[in-house]
C-alpha cells in the first residue's frame, strides 16, 4: 500500500487530508519505467493522467516537417499527460523517462472528480499547465530566433535550473543527457552540438562524458545565453 507521506506537500494535493489523500492513493496504479521507455507517445488515446514520483521525463513533440523536439523536462512531483485540461481526448505530445523513474497514474475518466472534489487540485494543474505552455513557446522561439550557440547553453541552463545539484567540480545535470539528446532539444546537428560542447570543455566552462554533464562555470554558460552572446 502506498504511503500517504508520497502525496502530502506535492502541489496538487497539498490542501487535502489524509483521509483525502487515502482514496487518491487508492485509486491509483503505481509504475517503474526504464530509462527510454515511453510512458505514453503523441496521438495515443489520453486513458490516464500522472503524476511523477522519482526521476525525470522529457516531453518530445513532432513538427509538421516529422522531426522531434525536446520541448520541456518533467521533474518529480508534477503532474503530467493531463491531457483533460486541454480539452483533449489524445495525448499531445510523447513522454519518455530520461531517467528511471517512478509514476502514479489514474483512469481519465477520474479527471473531473479530482478537479471538483479536492481543494486545490484543479488550480494547481491549470498552474502547471500554463507554465509547460509558456516552456514551449519559450524554446520554439529560441529555435526560431537564435543563433546555435545560444540555443544550447540556454538549454543546458534550463536542465542545470529544473535538477542541478552541486559536486566538487560544479553543478551537475542530475538525469543522463546525451549530445544526441541536446541536438533534439535545440534544433540542430549532433556534429554541431559535439563540437560546442568540445570547445566549452577546453574553455572549463562545461564537463562532458557519456550521458553526463557538469556546468563548471555558470556565469560563463549565462553569458554565452545571453542577448549580447
Amino acid at each position: 500500500m502506498l504511503d500517504e507521506s508520497l502525496l502530502r506537500g506535492l502541489p496538487p494535493f497539498s490542501r487535502l487530508d489524509r483521509a483525502q489523500i487515502r482514496e487518491i492513493l487508492d485509486l491509483a496504479v503505481s509504475r517503474r519505467h526504464e530509462e527510454g521507455t515511453a510512458i505514453f507517445r503523441e496521438g495515443d488515446d489520453a486513458d490516464r493522467f500522472f503524476l511523477l514520483l522519482d526521476g525525470y521525463l522529457r516531453v518530445i513533440r513532432t513538427t509538421p516537417g516529422g522531426d522531434q523536439i525536446i520541448v520541456l523536462h518533467i521533474s518529480p512531483g508534477q503532474l503530467f499527460g493531463i491531457a483533460p485540461a486541454l480539452q483533449r481526448d489524445t495525448y499531445p505530445a510523447t513522454s519518455v523517462a530520461a531517467a528511471e523513474s517512478i509514476a502514479l497514474s489514474w483512469p481519465v475518466r477520474l479527471w473531473s472528480d479530482f478537479t471538483t472534489r479536492y481543494d486545490g487540485f484543479a488550480t494547481e494543474s491549470y498552474k502547471t499547465l500554463g507554465q509547460r505552455l509558456g516552456q514551449i513557446q519559450e524554446t520554439l522561439t529560441e529555435l526560431a530566433t537564435q543563433a546555435v550557440e545560444k540555443r544550447v547553453a540556454a538549454a543546458l541552463l534550463r536542465m542545470v535550473n529544473q535538477s542541478g545539484r552541486k559536486t566538487d567540480a560544479g553543478i551537475e545535470i542530475a538525469f543522463p543527457v546525451t549530445r544526441q539528446n541536446i541536438s533534439d532539444m535545440t534544433g540542430t546537428t549532433l556534429h554541431t552540438v559535439s563540437r560546442l560542447l568540445s570547445a566549452w570543455q577546453k574553455d572549463g566552462i562545461v564537463e562532458s562524458t557519456r550521458k553526463h554533464i557538469v556546468v563548471t562555470d555558470p556565469h560563463a554558460l549565462v553569458v554565452l545565453s545571453g542577448p549580447g552572446a
